[in-house]
């Protein structure tokens, strides 16, 4: 018996419904991600991240825009890449110093090449956040640079890191934080926890009232206390006074009270206010943002956003002490020149060759 015309009409039907459900659920959008909670109901962040990359903090010349085409992306990794194979060559050991290249890369140069790839782990990524890779880790001002320093900063950095800043070489207290195994090298410790040459590893561990994190460089622990009050302002912290709270899923930081002696890039580190913001944003990123508004060192606040990506532990002791004999040399190094009749320089090559200094 042939079917009736209704019922090859509700046949089409049901057939036409069935042919629209995949195409109406794949338009749906997609659920933003939740992150598990710990035993306090706090979105977790625990675990060990790493922050290592090749993006740098400002934009290169050779970028116009903070998302960079994957095309771009993969080209800057792939020179990492051969400049990682290039440095992981057998060197030669009958070398001696001046046989060794002037410029080795990553800013060494001369007697400073013996510092090389063995030592260095700066990352073999660029930046990449919901998918897309960036160019700079300043997001804002949108040029990707950070903004003009203030008259007064700028000539005191200049008088700071002079190559002949006369009291660059009296003694520790004017070495920098890393030289004298106080503070991590640059501004891994944060705050802002900005990337460097090796050692960009993180873990988190929470409490009800108060975070952890300890820092794989030079092994520091930076402390933040949630829903707190701040300490007097007269009482400077290495790390600053980080008081935290939650909003939503965001851990919601903000800094005060740094030592004058830590700052980004010059930065006085005493009169600057950092908030950062940590989310977790998928099983195995938490996208780490933040601002500093130092009106004595900076003529405008200025953004920066990083992804911390989970890694294998554990992390091991950075045991800055041992075996550390940069400090005494640099300084028994300049007493010697000191006796010659001599004023050391920021360019040791120079003063070992007799043509720094008076």
């Amino acid at each position: 018996m042939k079917p009736s015309r209704l019922a090859l009409a509700l046949a089409a039907t049901a057939l036409t419904a069935l042919a629209a459900v995949p195409a109406i659920s794949a338009a749906q959008p997609k659920a933003p991600y939740t992150a598990p909670r710990n035993a306090w109901g706090q979105p977790d962040l625990g675990g060990i991240w790493t922050n290592a990359t090749i993006t740098p903090l400002e934009r290169p010349a050779q970028f116009s825009s903070l998302v960079i085409p994957e095309a771009d992306a993969k080209a800057m990794e792939q020179a990492v890449a051969q400049s990682n194979a290039e440095g992981a060559k057998p060197t030669d050991p009958n070398a001696k110093v001046g046989d060794l290249p002037v410029d080795c890369g990553r800013g060494f140069r001369g007697t400073d090449c013996g510092y090389n790839s063995f030592w260095v782990d700066p990352g073999t990524q660029v930046i990449r956040i919901n998918g897309e890779a960036r160019s700079s880790i300043i997001v804002d001002p949108p040029n990707g640079k950070l903004p003009p320093m203030t008259d007064r900063a700028r000539a005191a950095m200049a008088q700071r890191f002079g190559r002949n800043n006369p009291k660059a070489f009296d003694g520790p207290e004017s070495r920098s934080l890393g030289e004298r195994c106080i503070l991590s090298f640059g501004t891994s410790a944060g705050p802002p926890m900005l990337p460097l040459l090796y050692n960009n590893t993180y873990q988190i561990v929470q409490s009800k009232d108060e975070i952890a994190i300890l820092v794989e460089m030079v092994h520091d622990v930076r402390i933040v206390r949630l829903n707190a009050k701040p300490l007097p302002s007269s009482v400077k912290q290495w790390m600053g006074d980080s008081i935290g709270r939650w909003e939503g899923d965001t851990l919601v930081v903000e800094t005060f009270n740094m030592r004058p002696e830590q700052g980004l890039r010059g930065a006085t580190g005493g009169t600057q206010k950092i908030t950062e913001r940590f989310t977790r944003v998928s099983p195995t990123q938490i996208l780490y943002r933040f601002t500093i508004d130092d009106p004595a060192t900076y003529t405008a606040p200025f953004t920066g956003e990083v992804a911390m990506n989970a890694t294998k532990g554990p992390i091991y002791e950075y045991a800055c002490h041992e075996g550390n004999y940069a400090l005494e040399g640099i300084l028994g190094g300049a007493r010697e020149l000191e006796r010659q009749g001599r004023t050391p320089t920021s360019d040791p090559v120079a003063d070992l060759q007799g043509e720094g200094g008076d």
